[in-house]
């Protein structure tokens, strides 16, 4: 069992190319071994069911937008505590790079707030996280920043066509336009393009769900 056999969409080693890591990087930083990656994987789907692992790509339904929200709750828990554990860290000290972890912090926390209020009772619980093998040092921080905007602005444009109800439409193209702008200023401060290309290709649930299980955050 591999990198390759368990990225077989090849998500993880797309975004940490653009990010500017290694596969090397990915493994060691992560801290995963390979029960590692298998259990992460197994945790993160058994705890989007049947939250998002059964979202229809087919049949639009008020019900199925509710999934397609929690699947979006649950990034941007993953999201906001990333951010929160970079705070406590203390770990960046560059000005423009300390102003851009305030900024998102604030907005991603937000974004969760906003989600839970709109699911009310139906909103999945937050997972505990381990992030502190993405907080060694500030570049690792902004790497890792760079991979989970760029996950979370793929993963809003690949879930906006199964979306049924227009509130829902409005509001996660208001959260969508948001990660988009947070991975571009990342980007920038990675010193790679903000805009690599004329269009973003939108990323399936299961490409998605693969790259996060990868990075080993989700501890139960």
């Amino acid at each position: 069992m591999n990198l390759e056999v368990l990225d077989r969409e090849g998500a993880i080693r797309e975004m940490a190319k653009d990010a500017g890591a290694t596969r090397g990087d990915i493994l060691k930083r992560a801290g995963i071994a390979t029960a590692g990656f298998v259990a992460a994987g197994a945790m993160f789907e058994s705890l989007l069911s049947p939250a998002a692992a059964a979202i229809s790509t087919s049949k639009k339904s008020a019900k199925n937008d509710v999934k397609i929200l929690n699947y979006a709750l649950t990034l941007e828990f993953l999201e906001a505590e990333f951010y929160a554990a970079a705070k406590a860290a203390n770990i960046v000290k560059t000005p423009d790079v300390l102003k851009f972890l305030d900024t998102v912090a604030d907005h991603e926390a937000k974004h969760v707030t906003l989600l839970k209020s709109v699911l009310g009772k139906a909103a999945v619980k937050k997972p505990t996280f381990d992030f502190s093998a993405a907080l060694g040092d500030e570049k690792t921080f902004m790497q890792t920043a760079q991979l989970l905007e760029d996950t979370g602005v793929a993963a809003y444009a690949g879930q906006g066509p199964n979306i049924s109800q227009k509130a829902v439409v409005v509001a996660a193209l208001g959260i969508h336009s948001v990660e988009a702008r947070h991975a571009g200023w990342i980007r920038f401060l990675n010193m790679t393009s903000p805009a690599p290309g004329i269009t973003d290709p939108p990323k399936r649930e299961s490409t998605v769900l693969s790259a996060v299980a990868d990075t080993g955050f989700i501890q139960s």
